[in-house]
This record gives C-alpha cells, structure tokens and sequence, in this order.
C-alpha cells in the first residue's frame, strides 16, 4: 500500500496551528549626541512573510529600549548610546547607532541597524546593517554652524551637515501589518547652532535643547542637542516593537505573555507587542 504525502501547511489546518507567520520586527533607536551632536540612527528593521512555526514551541520576543542621549555639559559635547537590538524567536534587529559627539568618546556616529550621524566636527556618520538600515550622515567642520550629520532611517540615509545647515534624519518605512499603516524607524535630526535638523519620518526626533527623543515603540532615532549658551542633552531613541499576524483560519496563540494586544482584523490575527515577552501556537 502506498504512502500519501500531505504538505505541511494542510496538516497544520486540521489541527487549527499555523505553519508560519508574518512578522515586524524593530529594534531600539540610537541616542544622539549632545551640544554638537549627530542624530541617532534608527533600530533596525526586519519584516517578511513565512517565517516558520510549530504547536507547543513558545516563540520569545524581545523589546529592545531606545538609547540614551549624550548628557549636556559644561564640558562639551558628548555622544550617544546605541539602542538596543530587539528579537523575535530567531529573528534579530539591530539596535540604531549613536550619534557622535564626545571628545572623550567618539566624534563619528556609532554603527548600528541604521548608522549614528557624525557630530560637527568633521566627524564620519556611521553604516546601517544591510537591509535593516541607512547609513548617518557626515558632520562638517566650518564657521559658522559645524553642522551635524542626521541619523540614518530604515529607508534614507542621514542628510550630512553643512556650514549653514545641519542634517535632517533618513526616513522610515510604513507598514501595515496590524491593519492600519504605521511609519516607524526614522533617524534624529542633527544639529549645532544654526538650522536643527528634523527627524525622518517614522519617529526621528528633531534637534533642540534639549533634542527631542524618538517616538516610542517605533525605534526612531533621538535628536541632537543643541547649544546657544547653554548645553542641550542629546534626545533618547525611540524604543523598539514586534508585531505577528497570521490567517484568522487557524486558532488563536495558546498562550502569550508580556500583555501583547490582539485583534482579529481584516482576515487575521494580530499580535502586537510593546513589552518583551513569548507566544505559543
């Protein structure tokens, strides 16, 4: 007697388990420098469809937090601290990098899922990951502004500074995996003391004093702080975001943890988290 073979996505149906899922997964944002700072990179951005899932396997997520923003003088400027990376299962995004400011640290942007832009001292923005993210934008060394490089966003890089001008950050990308269209993962404005640089779209925090931080849950890059006579703290990133869905067809998680909301929408489920927790089909 011969064997059938049944696809695995037909077993999954008769016992109410999706096979595999649709996910958003971003990580942290950079915190930007302070007094002269670059903008924070975003946190990296991953998504796709059909990442694979099994019944009784509970599925980790992790909630990457924004970085801190580069403390105000006297002193000086100082840098950032990149975000941090936030996880789905086996599924990694990067957190974004800082951005550069600090002669006891670094001038240069941090790397990271989108790169930190370089503070205005003719500093470097640093590199994105790949697809995750865009590289910062460059600072400038020049009377009468030493404009700073915007952080990288998940679909831009930064704008680099000018002697007139400062960078604005990259922008992000919109998704609308929970069932309305979301930006998420812009990087911050840079900045000195001319023109601050606007935030990308998708959360970047524009320059100021102090910067203002990226938007949470969306893993925006913080804002360069600024100075004019006194000294401007760097804004903090944004903090990072999970989100899943799946055909309304199968059953629902069998258990989750970390107080993730649910909806049953437009022919699926949706799971969104905003705090680090797990999922079990």
């Amino acid at each position: 007697m011969s064997l059938i073979q049944v696809p695995l996505g037909i077993i999954a149906a008769f016992d109410g388990t999706p096979s595999e899922v649709e996910y958003l997964v971003i990580a942290g944002g950079g915190g930007a420098g302070s007094s002269n700072g670059g903008g924070g990179g975003a946190g990296g951005y991953i998504t796709d469809t059909g990442y694979a899932v099994a019944s009784d396997s509970e599925l980790t997520v992790t909630i990457g937090a924004g970085g801190a923003g580069g403390p105000a003088g006297p002193g000086g400027n100082q840098e950032g601290v990149n975000g941090s990376d936030s996880v789905f299962s086996g599924l990694t995004a990067t957190g974004g990098g800082k951005g550069g400011g600090s002669p006891a640290g670094s001038y240069d942007g941090g790397n990271g899922g989108s790169g930190g832009g370089g503070s205005g001292n003719g500093a470097n923005g640093a590199g994105g990951i790949g697809s995750q993210g865009k590289d910062g934008g460059n600072g400038v060394t020049g009377a009468p502004n030493w404009g700073c490089g915007g952080g990288g966003g998940h679909t831009a890089d930064g704008i680099s500074g000018t002697v007139s001008s400062s960078g604005d950050g990259g922008n992000g990308t919109a998704s609308s995996i929970n069932g309305s269209s979301v930006t998420r993962a812009g990087g911050g404005g840079g900045t000195w003391l001319g023109t601050g640089g606007s935030g990308g779209s998708g959360g970047g925090g524009n320059s100021g004093i102090p910067g203002a931080n990226g938007t949470v849950n969306t893993g925006g890059g913080g804002g360069g702080g600024s100075y004019n006579g006194s000294y401007g703290v760097g804004g903090t990133g944004g903090s990072g975001y999970v989100c899943i869905r799946y055909a309304n067809t199968y059953n629902t998680a069998s258990a989750t943890t970390g107080s993730p909301s649910y909806a049953d929408s437009g022919g699926y489920h949706i799971y969104q988290w905003t705090g680090s927790g797990s999922i079990t089909f």
